[in-house]
């Protein structure tokens, strides 16, 4: 488990962009600690690094969001 600044490091961002993309519906709102703190797994640090890649490689959000569906449904196989 990571806190919201380990995440943020680990994946090369900064807090505020974790906190808009929880936002926006682009990361899955996080567990939570007794004290509050955002706790984040392993698979929300992969969504973020994709999510940063795409945006590098010039995706728009709409379109990180729909291929981020697709990868979402275990129904469809890749």
């Amino acid at each position: 488990m990571f806190s919201i600044g380990d995440l943020a490091r680990r994946s090369g961002t900064k807090v505020q962009t974790v906190r808009w993309y929880e936002e926006v519906g682009m990361l899955p709102k996080p567990a939570r600690t007794a004290g509050n703190q955002r706790l984040y797994t392993r698979a929300d640090l992969d969504r973020l690094v994709f999510i940063r890649r795409g945006r590098e490689l010039g995706f728009s959000l709409d379109e990180i969001r729909r291929l981020l569906s697709l990868s979402d449904r275990a129904d469809m196989p890749c």
